[in-house]
């Protein structure tokens, strides 16, 4: 009995013993990745870094800056109007300085413009609403090229990976799989890096581009209601 508890003892230890070393061999396997790719591979997956860095901050960026300007709140319009009604032009061309927001801006400008032509009104706030548009899409280009281009690099990173591969292959006189091992690690990590980096800067351009149609909405329809509340009789 204590023979066998003995054997049992040996055989756990021998097999944790080998745990071990097998997950010792894959953690430095995953660090050793980008290395066994060569220089090439090295400067791609850098490239591939740098291009995920900068995709990550263009979304939180954007996002943070598009979320702030959809909100309006829904008392500022009725402010403008009390202020309109009572001749108080003043207190609302403050309101709107005093509220950072596209819509506020756009109101702003229209107050400036009161006692000319609401055609000449409706022109510089349509104006000053493109310009408006035209910062809430700022870098949302640069995202978009980043979608494209990360596949792209990685598929380059495959290219070359397999060149390299098939060059030992043609040069080495005993091919084994270590000799390989480099070539095939570059095509596979830049591949999967430009894939996910592509995919994430996809779908985060979208995003930022149906949030920034949701704060264009908002300022039309702010718009109209200013354009409608100077037309209404004194």
């Amino acid at each position: 009995m204590l023979k066998l508890g003995f054997f049992l003892f040996q055989v756990t230890s021998t097999g944790d013993a080998e745990g071990a070393v097998e997950t010792t061999e894959v953690k430095q396997n995953l660090i050793d990745l980008i290395v066994l790719g060569g220089p090439i591979g090295i400067a791609i997956v850098v490239i591939l870094l740098i291009l995920s860095v900068a995709a990550v901050y263009i979304f939180v960026e954007r996002w943070l800056t598009i979320s702030n300007a959809g909100k309006v709140d829904d008392s500022f319009i009725n402010n403008i109007r009390a202020s309109v009604a009572s001749n108080n032009f003043e207190g609302a061309k403050a309101l709107c300085r005093n509220t950072d927001t596209p819509v506020a801006r756009m109101v702003e400008k229209g107050l400036m413009r009161i006692g000319k032509p609401l055609k000449d009104i409706d022109a510089a706030i349509e104006n000053v609403g493109n310009l408006e548009v035209f910062k809430l899409e700022k870098n949302l280009s640069t995202l978009a090229s980043i979608s494209g281009a990360a596949p792209m690099i990685g598929f380059l990173g495959t290219v070359t990976g397999m060149i390299l591969a098939f060059y030992k292959m043609a040069s080495e006189q005993n091919v084994t799989p270590d000799v390989l091992a480099g070539g095939i690690y570059q095509a596979l990590i830049t591949t999967a890096l430009g894939l996910i980096i592509g995919i994430f800067s996809f779908v985060g351009y979208n995003l930022l581009v149906a949030k920034v149609e949701k704060v264009v909405y908002q300022m039309e329809r702010s718009t109209l209601e200013f354009m409608d509340l100077l037309q209404e009789p004194g």
